[in-house]
């Protein structure tokens, strides 16, 4: 059964730093695309940061210089390490993944300076909440 499992929220004050993990599991693939997603209530899901077919990382334009993705290929267990958080950051944050061989889903949305496929497969998320 394919899996995705968050983990790492919790309430923060501005200023200060979290970092989230995705961990997937029951993938027929062993090289998943996997990118990071939020959504802040009454607000659009929106990306947030992920790591393309090259290995390059991208980021939305907010996060950049603050937010750092990584994966570990081996574990298929993604990470968002973010700094400097700040009250606007407040969301849920999940992960997504691809499984197919050929790669990254081809991207479709464009927003924040940061662009992204149609992912099938979601995690249930994990809260992140910034405080002033």
């Amino acid at each position: 059964q394919v899996k995705l499992v968050e983990s790492g929220g919790g309430a923060v004050q501005a200023g200060g730093s979290l970092r989230l993990s995705c961990a997937a599991s029951g993938f027929k693939y062993k090289t998943l695309c996997m990118n990071w997603f939020r959504q802040a209530p009454g607000k659009e899901r929106e990306g947030v940061a992920g790591v393309d077919d090259d290995n390059r990382e991208k980021y939305r334009d907010s996060v950049k210089g603050r937010f750092r993705v990584s994966k570990d290929n081996a574990k298929n267990i993604l990470y968002l390490e973010m700094n400097d958080l700040k009250p606007e950051d407040t969301a849920m944050y999940y992960c997504a993944a691809d499984q197919d061989p050929d790669g990254c889903p081809e991207s479709r949305h464009c927003e924040g300076g940061f662009c992204y496929g149609n992912f099938p497969y979601w995690g249930q998320g994990t809260q992140v909440t910034v405080s002033t």
